[in-house]
């Protein structure tokens, strides 16, 4: 009887083990999906472009208008932090707060945000979509001032990096990072002028695209990814 009180127990151990990884599963690629609707929601959901600029994009900026203006990281920055953060200056300078203190907010009241009159998304997505977003605002948020300094260098292991990046993206992207040959630039450019858009994209993948996303995985797989690509060959 002991015996089989002891298999019982383990059985339902595992189970409950078994059901709390598929649960943190489910969660990270909420997460990372949210990530992309964050990125470009009217490339994931196959939304028509809107033509007009966003009523909340500021008159002062100039330099973005039409679909651009509706993507979330075009107000709120890579980092999410706004106008306190990489988006202080340059093209997207909107003096638009960032979503920083939105860290563990409610689900339903970050939807409802996101479908107020400030925002106007009000039944432009699915009911996953606003779930995904939200997820990704309230529990996916990475603090990427521990992880890219000011001068955009990245404090990751690069040799770690190396490895990860030669065994995952390597085999769309080549050792030098020159592929596909849709790619603007090489990544070592992209990347480094912008290491935080690269690490989004590393942790959440790129919008409609067959790229894996790290977000299951340690962040310092990420950070160690993108302290690798800020290397890469910049012409």
């Amino acid at each position: 009887m002991k015996v089989r009180k002891f298999s019982a127990l383990a059985v339902l151990s595992a189970s409950v083990f078994s059901f709390g990884q598929n649960a943190q599963a489910e969660e990270a690629s909420s997460i990372a999906r949210g990530g992309t609707l964050y990125d470009n929601w009217i490339k994931v959901i196959g939304a028509e472009k809107p033509e007009e600029t966003h009523k909340a994009w500021p008159a002062s900026n100039t330099k973005k208008k039409g679909d651009t203006t509706w993507r979330c990281k075009s107000c709120h920055g890579w980092d999410l932090r706004g106008k306190d953060g990489a988006y202080a200056t340059g093209s997207y300078k909107t003096g638009i707060t960032g979503l920083r203190s939105q860290e563990g907010a409610p689900l339903d009241k970050i939807i409802a945000t996101i479908k107020d009159d400030t925002h106007g998304m009000a039944g432009m997505m699915s009911d996953q979509d606003y779930h995904d977003l939200a997820m990704f605002v309230s529990k996916g948020q990475v603090d990427m001032t521990k992880y890219i300094n000011a001068d955009k260098s990245v404090n990751g292991d690069v040799a770690k990096g190396e490895a990860y990046y030669n065994t995952i993206c390597a085999g769309c992207h080549d050792k030098e990072g020159r592929s596909p040959n849709e790619l603007p630039a090489p990544l070592g450019k992209i990347v480094g002028s912008n290491p935080w858009e690269g690490f989004s994209k590393i942790l959440n993948g790129q919008p409609k695209e067959a790229m894996p996303a790290m977000r299951a995985l340690p962040v310092d797989v990420s950070v160690d990814i993108l302290a690798y690509m800020v290397t890469l060959p910049k012409e």
